[in-house]
């Protein structure tokens, strides 16, 4: 095998030892690169970013919860070892007849690949609206939003023309799954207690939260218990649900949907659904909606030394595919760290097997549903200490953990957004 470096820059040095190349340094990249530091591989991390993103944050970051450095683990602090090498680079292509991928600092050889690329936001074919609306996949993106809004809130203090007041005002959310229910409730949380304090102009009624979904219900995911209360907690909050509802076309900030209504808004939070985020290279037939076909043990299906986990990856088996969700994610990286061992001392693998520990999903301040296995579900308080614990528990670093939670309380007490200052690089 060519133990070729990156190239003459990148300081990588060649190895008599196997070397596993894994894009992406989400949940799933993470966990396997944890756990491989140790051991007796060459560990390369290539990562557009250099840092880790706890994502389901994110929605805190845009509506002024939390700072952007709270949501952003550096991957370089929390990956260090003697074989272990981390670039931040941008793949390009996968190689598979040259064990190799093409990045734009140059190619890499490898022994095994491993794609944890993760997800990217899905429009089901509708690339006018990805240009018109806002994602929640990344920093920046919550970042961009946070600016917006408050930007938004900003302009309609002075505005005096009901019609456009409303449209500064007035925000709608497309999806009715987790993401979304969660920026409905920050997003409530705002109007009530951020607008009347802060803007002396602007009445938190003329503020409107809708939420688009084009099922019957929201958190479809989830169990009947956990939809009902969560259509209650938004009915209460007074955001205007939209289910079996789709968003059609957005044309000079007119919204229209497809139950023939329509509203003018300027801020379009889009979170209706996610696609795997498959790299350019792998065989066209392996790849199934936007995901990575996989084995049992993760192995892209037609590939010896190539394996996909997390979002990207679809295991094909009865229980396959699995649910985009960071728990499956983490697992898997756990999982095939073990299997890389196991094959070091000539073992076979083993199979990837998820231990469902339930799922949550908060609404807001007090508000929040849990589903654990075995058909047992809460909502309320406890449920929102829960989702907070879980939350507070996975995040990346004690400092992190400490800045969050004391971000938390202080918000709790105080109903305070200690990151409304809009700042742009223009």
């Amino acid at each position: 095998m060519n133990k070729e470096v990156l190239n003459p820059m990148s300081k990588i040095p060649a190895t008599d030892k196997r070397r596993i190349i894994i894009i992406g340094g989400g949940f799933a990249g993470l966990e396997l690169a944890k756990a491989l530091i140790d051991t007796n591989y060459q560990v390369v991390m290539l990562d557009k970013n250099n840092y880790h993103t706890f994502q389901p944050l994110l929605y805190q970051v845009a509506t002024a919860g939390l700072e952007p450095d709270s949501v952003a683990a550096p991957l370089r602090e929390s990956l260090r070892g003697e074989n272990f090498y981390f670039r931040m680079a941008e793949v390009l292509e996968v190689i598979p007849q040259q064990h190799q991928v093409k990045t734009d600092i140059g190619p890499v050889y490898y022994d095994y690949l491993v794609i944890a690329t993760g997800s990217k936001s899905n429009f089901f074919g509708n690339t006018d609206l990805s240009e018109k609306t806002f994602t929640l996949k990344s920093v920046e993106e919550a970042f961009e939003l946070r600016n917006h809004l408050f930007n938004c809130f900003e302009r309609a203090v002075e505005i005096t023309d009901a019609n456009l007041k409303d449209e500064l005002l007035n925000v709608v959310i497309v999806g009715g799954g987790p993401t979304g229910i969660e920026m409905a409730g920050a997003l409530s949380e705002l109007k009530k207690k951020l607008l009347p304090k802060e803007y002396d102009t602007i009445e938190n009624q003329l503020m409107n939260i809708y939420m688009v979904e084009g099922l019957d219900d929201v958190l479809n995911g989830m169990s009947e218990f956990a939809s009902e209360k969560t259509r209650a907690y938004l009915e209460k909050l007074g955001v205007n649900l939209k289910t079996g509802t789709f968003l059609e076309d957005v044309e000079n900030g007119e919204l229209s949907f497809s139950d023939g209504t329509t509203l003018r808004a300027k801020t379009i939070v889009w979170a209706a659904g996610v696609k795997g985020n498959v790299l350019a290279g792998l065989n066209e037939e392996k790849v199934e909606k936007s995901r990575i076909k996989t084995d049992d043990y993760n192995r892209v299906l037609g590939y010896e030394n190539i394996f996909a986990i997390g979002d990207v990856a679809s295991v094909e088996n009865e229980k396959g595919p699995y649910p985009m969700l960071a728990p499956i994610a983490m697992q898997q990286g756990q999982n095939l760290a073990k299997n890389f061992k196991r094959l070091l001392k000539k073992k076979p693998l083993k199979p990837f097997k998820y231990l469902d520990k339930g799922v949550m999903a908060t609404i807001g301040r007090n508000k929040a549903v849990v589903d654990l296995p075995f058909g047992f579900q809460f909502s309320g308080f406890p449920a929102w200490l829960s989702w907070m614990f879980i939350h507070l528990f996975f995040l990346v670093g004690f400092r992190r953990k400490a800045v969050v939670f004391s971000n938390w309380v202080y918000n709790y007490f105080t109903y305070n957004k200690s990151t409304k200052a809009i700042i742009t690089s223009k």
